[in-house]
Parts: structure tokens; sequence; C-alpha cells
């Protein structure tokens, strides 16, 4: 037990020591996770105990520590395996257990491993394995096919001395191929100095000629770039290449010479020689060649998984447009554009259709009919998809507002990415049972804009069309990172509770599926929720889920003020104290008087004077000084339109304001409000060296862009973010 605990000890110090941060940090992180808590509790509340240890950091502790649980457990594995053999030595256990990768146990325990049968292990049944040893002892003199002659043996299939010599080369061959570090530094050597090449297999699967710059590629395996090793994978998937890596082999075969030949003047040298090449091409090397490849594509599903996270959360945390009235238009050519006017709340107040657009063309019709639903409802902002025909109802909706003389209505073109998958889901079929998949479209169009998180949360986080090659990655990674990003941007932005989808609730820290669909029947059948107590009525909401939780989740028009901020009940009690000795009461959170006393207020003598922690009361200083602050209220708003731009009308040098749809490892694809989104390459990002597009952009950012160069033809735009002198 002592011994679990000191080897516990050693794997927090060795997660402190790779993460940069100490070693209490890791304990209370780890404890805190064993004790039933969740990453977004973790980091909201128990801030005193993590040192404000963020959610990203709280997971790479966990993913961490986990790791090096899981690498203990197949250390000891190995050891117990390799010891019920009777092969376990002292230098063999030490070198298992100083091991700090999986893959160097793998190669520790490769020779032990039960294979299925091999021309080695053949050998070894024919009983070759001592003239496989007496080879490997370099003799200075005595002739190999004399020694050779000793093992014939018709019963056991060798019936010459060449059949005796190679079965003994075979088992010296794998014998090569089965050393931990002969494969290390074969495998950091292929790493370093490989290179990767591919050629065409099959051109005529490559209709668009998408892989056609890999036709006839190669680059250092060192420093081919993520998105380049997934398009290879997906080019030699789909059997349009062929993709190898190729080694250094006489660098290779040199030191595999200098490693195992101990008499270069023995009479055995030569053959023992041919063994080891044999043991490098035929076992070593395909080997390797599959590690390799499979570590490259680990790193480039690592990198595509992150660019994917990270452009999500920014879309996530999109600002919302509050109290607007909105029209959304699902635009089409023949079926028509499908309309949907929700109110403040993205309550549907009108359904129609318009068919402005060939082969139909009732654009007088349909503008008569825009113009009066503007009126009618007091439209203020129309929210457009971008998907087919997005840009010709463009080009409507501005002629339309044009007609309308002094609107003040604008339009916006809303990444619409998922919307028709949410559109034929149960949950959208739940939500509107009488509407078409077409007008649900719609209706999910205009909430987008008027709350990005509310309404993204319904589709699957995979098809919200902000990633790259995330069909060419782990499926299991990119849900479990795409899951963790929605979970934290909805605990950071905190769910009003009367309002809240089971889609959004199912997201809040602590909430099971179940446990998110009762709230929303809960609240169908009795009304409102009135306080945060309430909800300890819910089924299957049990004291711990209450306790992870309830911060998160507000009630804003309830009978007590303090229920509709970010502040934890459990710190109720101090905030009553605090607001008790400024002399205010609950209910004036959020006034001028007190955001100006609590600036008076020194933070350290008052967290000792509660007695509470001094971030703990820093967070409840800012609640109370904005009690429904959602973070996203500090991020710039959404750009309007009025009016359209074409293609044709872009010139090299024109300045044009656009927002960032999509960040890749290559650069941004901008919207500037014509039909094609422009290319910022990365190299026309800054004047610095930028390493990533990701260091400089996000998706949702509203960018100031200078023309290149257009290619109406073929649809492209390049854009800097440089202004040209």
């Amino acid at each position: 037990m002592e011994q679990t605990i000191d080897k516990q000890s050693e794997l927090m110090k060795q997660v402190a020591k790779e993460l940069a941060i100490k070693l209490t940090q890791v304990k209370n992180v780890i404890d805190l996770t064993n004790e039933g808590n969740t990453i977004p509790f973790i980091a909201r509340y128990r801030k005193e105990r993590t040192g404000a240890l963020d959610e990203v950091v709280i997971r790479d502790i966990l993913d961490r520590w986990n790791y090096l649980l899981n690498l203990e457990e197949r250390k000891a594995e190995v050891i117990r395996i390799i010891d019920e053999q009777g092969k376990l030595t002292e230098d063999l256990a030490g070198k298992i257990e100083n091991a700090t990768k999986l893959q160097e146990v793998e190669d520790l325990y490769r020779p032990y491993k039960q294979k299925r049968r091999t021309k080695a292990s053949i050998a070894k049944e024919r009983g070759l394995e001592p003239l496989a040893s007496w080879m490997m002892t370099f003799p200075d003199t005595g002739e190999l096919r004399e020694e050779a002659r000793r093992y014939i043996n018709e019963e056991l299939d060798v019936h010459t001395e060449e059949d005796a010599i190679t079965g003994a080369k075979d088992i010296i061959a794998e014998m090569v191929s089965d050393d931990a570090e002969v494969r290390k530094w074969i495998r950091f050597e292929t790493m370093k100095h490989g290179i990767i090449e591919s050629a065409v297999k099959d051109g005529e699967k490559d209709e668009k000629q998408v892989f056609e710059m890999y036709y006839e590629y190669e680059e250092p395996v060192g420093k081919i770039v993520p998105h380049r090793i997934l398009a290879l994978n997906r080019g030699e998937k789909e059997g349009i290449l062929k993709v190898s890596v190729k080694p250094d082999i006489e660098k290779i075969i040199t030191y595999l010479k200098q490693s195992f030949i101990k008499n270069e003047r023995s009479p055995v040298a030569s053959e023992v020689m041919l063994a080891i090449e044999d043991g490098y091409k035929r076992l070593i090397q395909p080997s390797i060649e599959r590690e390799v490849r499979n570590e490259l594509t680990e790193k480039a599903e690592e990198q595509a998984i992150h660019i994917f996270s990270e452009n999500l959360r920014k879309l996530l945390l999109q600002p919302p447009l509050k109290g607007k009235i909105v029209l959304g238009v699902d635009p089409a050519y023949r079926t028509g554009c499908k309309l949907a006017v929700v109110d403040e709340t993205g309550k549907v107040l009108h359904i129609d259709v318009i068919y402005p657009h060939p082969p139909v063309s009732k654009k007088d019709e349909a503008e008569n009919k825009v113009m009066g639903i503007i009126e009618k409802y007091k439209v203020e902002m129309i929210a457009i998809g971008n998907g087919t025909a997005s840009r010709e109802t463009e080009e409507f909706i501005a002629d339309t507002l044009k007609k309308l003389g002094g609107s003040d209505t604008y339009y916006l073109i809303v990444n619409e990415a998922g919307a028709s998958v949410y559109s034929a889901s149960d949950l959208a079929r739940e939500e509107f049972p009488d509407l078409h998949v077409e007008e649900r479209s719609a209706v999910s169009i205009g909430r987008r804009l008027q709350d990005p998180l509310a309404e993204l949360v319904k589709i699957d986080p995979k098809s919200v069309g902000v990633g790259q090659y995330q069909h060419d990655v782990s499926q299991k990674k990119l849900q479990e990172s795409l899951t963790f990003v929605v979970e934290t941007v909805v605990n950071q932005v905190g769910v009003n509770v009367n309002t809240a989808s089971s889609s959004l609730l199912q997201y809040v820290s602590g909430l099971s599926k179940t446990v998110a669909n009762n709230i929303k029947k809960y609240r169908e059948e009795n009304g409102k929720f009135k306080n945060r107590d309430e909800l300890k009525k819910i089924p299957r909401l049990g004291e711990k889920t209450y306790e992870q939780s309830i911060g998160f989740l507000r009630v804003v028009d309830g009978d007590e003020p303090l229920d509709r901020t970010s502040i934890h009940p459990e710190n109720y009690p101090v905030v009553r104290r605090l607001l008790e000795k400024l002399g205010f009461s609950t209910t004036e959170i959020g006034s001028e008087k007190l955001i100006q006393r609590l600036n008076a207020v020194n933070i350290n003598d008052m967290a000792v004077e509660l007695e509470v922690g001094e971030l703990t009361l820093k967070d409840i200083f800012d609640a109370l000084k904005r009690p429904e602050r959602d973070p996203r209220d500090d991020l710039p708003k959404p750009l309007l339109r009025k009016d359209v731009l074409k293609m044709e009308d872009l010139k090299p040098g024109m300045e044009l304001q656009g927002t960032v749809r999509n960040v890749v490892d290559f650069g941004a694809f901008v919207d500037i409000g014509v039909k094609q989104d422009g290319l910022v390459h990365i190299s026309k990002m800054s004047n610095q060296y930028v390493k990533h597009p990701l260091d400089v952009v996000s998706v949702g950012d509203i960018v100031t862009v200078w023309v290149n160069d257009v290619d109406v033809n073929k649809g492209r735009i390049s854009l800097s973010m440089l202004k040209e002198s």
C-alpha cells in the first residue's frame, strides 16, 4: 500500500514537472476528480484548491495522469508475464520500470511476446537455436557448413547444411528485430532523416484532381506538416495514392553492422550480416514504417482536432443579438426560399415561402411578401443561410431593403452548416411537428443569429462546418474533444433554466440527458422555476448533481435575486454577510451604488474578515456588479450589411471588412460579402513570423483585408491582412 502511494506521488511530481505547475495543484485536481467533481465545477468553484487553473489545464492534468497510470499498469503486466516465463532479469526489470512511453515497454516486451508461428520459431522447433547462438559468438576458426552438418535431422525437416544455416539466419534476423535498443535507434533515425514519398496509384479515381500535387511527391518526415499527412492518408485510403517512408538504409545497415558484428574476420561474419540485413528489410523496416506513419497520423490528428475545437469554441462564443425580431431565410432555387419570423425569445411568429429565383422567378411577388413581413412584424434583422442560392438571395434581400427606403433592417449571412442535420432530427420534429424540414431550417438560421450557442448545441458538433479533415481523424477522440469544448463554453456562459432546451441543459456540469429532459418536463408541467432550490425536486437530480450543476443554472425572474448570478448557493451566507457589512440587500445587486461601494473595498482584507478565499471573493464581487454577465457580450458584434458585392466588383488593393468563417493550418477563409469566401494565406497574415493562423485570427473575428487576386472562373479570391505599400 505504502509503495503504491509512493509511486502515485512520483507520478504526480512527473505531471507537475511536465505541465510546469505546482505539485499541490496536480494533487488537488486529482483528489477533486476522485471525489466526483466535474471539470467545469472544479475550474469555477474550487479555485483556491487549484490555484485558478482553467478547464484546459485541468483536463491536461487528468489526461496525463490517466496515461501514466495505464503505463504503470502495463509495466506491471509485462514484468509479470516475463517473470512467469522465468526470463526476467534485474536489468530487464529496471529497463521496463524506467520506460517513459508505452512504445518503450512494448519494445522491451517484444522478444517475450507470444508470436504466431514465424520463420524463427519454426527454426527453433527444428533445434537450430544452438547453431544461431554459435554463429553469434563469431568464432575465429571453424567452418560454418561443417558446424551446420551437425544439425541435419530428417525427422525435424532439416535435410541439408543450407537448411540448417537458413534456419539459424532466420533466428538471428528475429533476434535483431526484437532488440529494443535497435528499434528505438532506427525509429528515431527514420523520423529524423527519413523521406515520406507518394506516387499516383490510380489517377482515374481522382476525378477532380484533388490529389494532383501528391502524384509525385516527397518531403522529409521531420518537416511534413499535419494537413499534408492527412491529405496523403486520405489519398491512400481512396486508392488514388501509394505512400511510403524511405529511410537512409545504408546508414541503418552500417549501424546494425557496428552493433552486432563483433568480429569481421570470423568465417560466419558474412552470413550473419545477410541475416541482419534480412531482419531489417523483412521485419524491422515495415514495422517501423507503420509506427512512424501512425505517429505522424496521431500528431496530425491532434492538430486537426485542436483546430476544430478552437474554431468550434469561437463559433459557440459568437455574441448573441439579444432582443431582436429576426427573419430567418433558408435559400433555394426550385423549391423557393423558406422564411421564418422569430420573436426576441426565439418563438416562431410566421412561416412562409418565396420564389425570387429561376426556374419559378416570382420576384415582384417575393419582394412584396418580404416587405409586408418586415413591416408587420417589425423585423430588425434578416439572417440568410450561406448554402445554395445564398448570394442570389442576398442580392434579392439587399434590393428589397433599398425599396423600403429608410428601413433600419440589416441582414447577415449566417453559417448554416448543420442546419439541415438539425431540421431532419428527432429533436427538430419534436420541437416543430407541424413544420417541413426546410421551414425548421429557416427557424434554426434565424435563431442562430439570436443565440448561436443555444441553437448550435442541438447539432452534432462535427456538423457545424469549422473543421479540417474531420472525417480523417479518430472519431472517438474528435467527439470527446468537441464535447469538452461545448461543455466548457456552456458552463462559462451559464444557462437560463426557464428557457434552455434539454439539448443545452445536458451540457451543464453534472447533468445527464435524462436529468435535462426531467428539468424540461417539470417546467412544462409546473411552470417556471421560482428559485434554484426548486431544482432539488427534479427526479434523478441528487445532492451531488445539484452541487455540480446549480452554479451554472440561472433563475432570472425568481424570488431569490442571487439565483440569477453565477454565485454558487454554498456561498450565499458569505454574500449576505458581505452585503450586510456594506449596507445593501440582495435586491440591489447590479446597481450603480453597489458597484461603486464594491470598487472601494479591499478584497484581501474583506476575504480575511469573511473567512473566504480571495479568488472566490473576487468572483463574487464580479457577479454582484454584473449579475447576468454573459462573457459573449464583451466580444465584437457580427458584421451587419445592407448592400451586396459581386465577385466582379473586386479589384486588387480594395480594402474590405470581413468575418472569419474557418481557420485551417495554411490560413483563414474570410466572408467579405461576395459569393465565395476569400483565403488569407498564412504568409499574408502578419509582418512577423506566424507559427499557426490560430495565433492571429479566430472564427467570428471581424478583420480588415485587402484583395490580392481574383479568379472569377475558378471562384477563388486571394486576400491579405497586410496593406500593400
